[in-house]
């Protein structure tokens, strides 16, 4: 029983922490006006909680860091949330299901990830935001419509892909910090 809350307070604080990390670097990178940076960042940290803490924190970092940046100023129309959202639980379910097996070399269940995992976001979003939201639910004028539009396309897969990078060379730091999994 004692052992049960305690695993359940870490998890909720570890949760917490990759949440308010992730809001506080969203913050931090968008002042510099660079997507690439910021959306990198985002989903080094969201593969990393799920790398260190597990699937269902993964998920919850995913859900909640879309909503706290808009609440903060930082995201996007609120009806696109929705659609990151989703972008977001691709991103880790793939990672999670692909980058957890055994495979014969080291790396390459990490590497599989990556990819798929990359392309899955991007295919979310672009399909969800581009091909649907945007045309049918948003109705904005063609120029911030191309711009967004932009936004939700080539740069989402580019940033996954340097986001999985970048959380494949911290995590075996940040498990044997941490005590991850």
């Amino acid at each position: 029983m004692i052992m049960n809350i305690k695993s359940k307070v870490l998890w909720t604080t570890r949760t917490a922490v990759f949440i308010a990390l992730l809001v506080i670097l969203q913050m931090a990178t968008a002042s510099l006006g660079n997507t690439i940076v910021t959306g990198s960042i985002v989903n080094m940290m969201l593969i990393v909680s799920l790398m260190t803490c597990g699937l269902s924190s993964g998920l919850s970092v995913a859900v909640v860091s879309p909503i706290m940046a808009k609440i903060i100023g930082i995201g996007p129309f609120w009806s696109l949330i929705p659609f990151i959202i989703a972008g977001n639980i691709a991103l880790i379910s793939v990672w999670h299901f692909i980058g957890n097996r055994k495979m014969e070399r080291k790396h390459t269940a990490a590497i599989v990830a990556l990819i798929c995992a990359a392309i899955a976001k991007f295919l979310v979003l672009y399909i969800g935001i581009v091909r649907i939201a945007i045309p049918i639910l948003l109705g904005l004028p063609e120029q911030q419509a191309v711009v967004i539009s932009y936004m939700f396309s080539m740069p989402q897969l580019i940033t996954a892909l340097i986001g999985g990078i970048i959380a494949f060379i911290l995590l075996p730091t940040l498990k044997k910090a941490i005590g991850g999994r």
